[in-house]
């Protein structure tokens, strides 16, 4: 699943960390969904998209192995 939390994150001038502890979450929990290495919880999904501001879907997107 593609992400643009990278991007986001550059918008607001934030750091993974300062990620982190606003959804309550580790780092290397940030690092690793930004990395396209984990894919977060629906809540965890949702709780980054309130954190920007936005809806998932403006920030989480489906590629085309998810679909299969």
């Amino acid at each position: 699943m593609k992400n643009t939390i990278k991007v986001e994150r550059a918008k607001m001038s934030i750091t993974q960390s300062d990620l982190a502890l606003a959804v309550n979450v580790s780092k290397q929990t940030i690092h690793s969904i930004e990395s396209a290495r984990f894919v977060p919880s629906t809540v965890l999904a949702l709780k980054i998209a309130r954190y920007f501001k936005t809806t998932v879907e403006a920030i989480f997107e489906l590629e085309d192995t998810d679909l299969q």
